[in-house]
């Protein structure tokens, strides 16, 4: 489930702090996440691990997939367009 687009855009420190929280408390989450094919998905899944690779950041779930955070659409209720990313400010 793992992107391979040519270019990471990162989200902002708080969704990722939004994300953390969440794996922290291993309980399972509501995620919406646009596919490799661009067809929006939806998973309910557990939060293992929030990581960076290859300068781009993603989720590992407790269903065995790889989402880049920038293929997501909501998590828990959280909307990632509800959070301001300014271009430039390292949240990669």
């Amino acid at each position: 489930m793992t992107s391979n687009a040519t270019h990471y855009n990162p989200v902002s420190c708080e969704f990722h702090d939004v994300l953390e929280a969440l794996a922290s408390v291993r309980r399972p989450a509501s995620i919406s996440f646009h596919d490799d094919d661009g067809a929006l998905q939806q998973r309910t899944a557990i939060i293992h691990d929030v990581y960076s690779r290859d300068g781009a950041e993603y989720l590992s779930l407790s269903s065995g997939e790889t989402l880049r955070l920038d293929q997501l659409v909501e998590v828990d209720g959280n909307r990632l367009t509800d959070f301001f990313c300014a271009t430039g400010s390292g949240d990669a």
